[in-house]
Formats: structure tokens, C-alpha cells, sequence
């Protein structure tokens, strides 16, 4: 820890940039050499390609973590107790996972078709027209 008296802090040219105010007394803090020599290590480190490709996956975790807590209010529980507790965070993990799915460009392939209903069955053998769904009904 460095401390400067006033007196020798006022007459500074750039005193006027410092942190604390200029009426306060001047303090800084410098770590011990090994604190600071770790410090500079790993800052380098950090500039590496596979520093940034690990980095890139806790990235992502983290994302998802902050989306849970703030866009799906996942800090506050709805319910008692771990087992219900759980099962809303399931919930809201699965929520989110269609969510994120249904974002997804379309793929390729064509969806199969669905086999018809006993009911439409009837209606086709009696040459009786099926009513539109209500999902077409617009389209």
C-alpha cells in the first residue's frame, strides 16, 4: 500500500485523473510480486487460440445460466421443497429447449405424413369431404 500526504499529491499535473477525488488523499495498492507475476502468466495465456476455444464452452454455459435466471426467473422457486423444486427446473429446462429448438431453420427433409384417424377412414369410405383443420383454416 502507497499513501501520498496532500502535500505531495496536490502539486501533481495529473492529479486531475487519479480515482479518489482530488481532496482525498492518494492511495494505491500493488500485489505481492508472485500475486502479480501469476497475474501477467495468465493474462498471456488468455491471448492463446486455445485459451479462447476452452473459453468459448464456459461462455455458452454461462449464457444459458443467465437466461434461466433472468429470462425465466429460475432465482426464485415456485415451490417447496427439493423435489418440487426440481421438477419446475426440469420443466422450465425443457421449456426452453423447444424454445430454442423451434428457432431452428427447417431442415431438409420432408416431415412423413401421419396416418389417418379411424374416423377420417370412415369419412373416406364414404366418399363423405373431411373438414379442414382447424390448424389449415387460415392457410
Amino acid at each position: 500500500m502507497v499513501r501520498f500526504a496532500k502535500s505531495q499529491c496536490r502539486p501533481c499535473p495529473v492529479r486531475t485523473q487519479c480515482t479518489p477525488p482530488p481532496t482525498a488523499l492518494a492511495r494505491w495498492a500493488f500485489p505481492p510480486r508472485e500475486l502479480r507475476d501469476l497475474q501477467l502468466r495468465v493474462r498471456a495465456e488468455q491471448k492463446t487460440p486455445e485459451w479462447k476455444t476452452r473459453y468459448a464452452v464456459r461462455s455458452g454455459v454461462e449464457g444459458t445460466v443467465n437466461e434461466f435466471a433472468h429470462g425465466h426467473g429460475m432465482r426464485r422457486c415456485r415451490y417447496r421443497g427439493h423435489g418440487k423444486a426440481h421438477v419446475q427446473h426440469v420443466l422450465t429446462a425443457i421449456a426452453v429447449n423447444i424454445e430454442r429448438l423451434s428457432g431452428l431453420p427447417p431442415t431438409e427433409e420432408t416431415p412423413t405424413s401421419r396416418r389417418p384417424t379411424a374416423f377420417q377412414n370412415y369419412l373416406d369410405q364414404r366418399d363423405i369431404p373431411r373438414p379442414k383443420s382447424w390448424r389449415t383454416l387460415g392457410s
